[in-house]
């Protein structure tokens, strides 16, 4: 919850689901900014949303998903016997994959699946979409592979 006050309104306060009371501020005082500009500066000279201008991006070709190029996030569940991560990372290694990290915990007692979990270096869409269809198809896969896509803010 945030509260404030105004000029022309008074007290004013604003809640919901948020990350906290600063947070919440930086945002509300952002898109009051905003807002300034749209409605004082002159149309040709505003800072456009995003600080891009739009017309520039529209000889921008766009790339067809299995051809980009970025790191992921896999997650899969296995029976946990001998052989298994490797089997998984021969897999990876034919489609260019190349694993960043990894971390399979121990099987709790009595437990005979673990999962695995694998960040992957930059790697191409498509490859990865192969691969993950072959592990998949492993018998000692439990279930399908989660994946999400890593991004680098540059």
């Amino acid at each position: 919850m945030l509260d404030g006050k105004g000029d022309a309104v008074g007290p004013t306060m604003y809640y919901g689901a948020g990350a906290g009371a600063e947070p919440t501020a930086s945002a509300v005082v952002a898109d009051l900014v905003d807002i300034t500009r749209l409605h004082t500066a002159d149309p040709e000279h505003r800072v456009p949303h995003l600080a891009f201008q739009p017309d520039r991006l529209a000889a921008t070709a766009i790339l067809p998903m299995e051809e980009v190029t970025t790191s992921y996030y896999l997650r899969m569940r296995v029976l946990d016997r001998p052989g298994v991560l490797a089997d998984i990372t021969r897999i990876l290694a034919v489609g260019s994959i190349s694993i960043d990290a990894m971390v399979q915990k121990e099987p709790g007692e009595g437990e005979r699946r673990v999962d695995i979990v694998m960040l992957t270096h930059r790697a191409v869409e498509k490859n990865v979409d192969a691969a993950i269809a072959k592990i998949e198809k492993l018998k000692t896969v439990v279930g399908k592979v989660t994946r999400i896509r890593l991004e680098e803010l540059l």
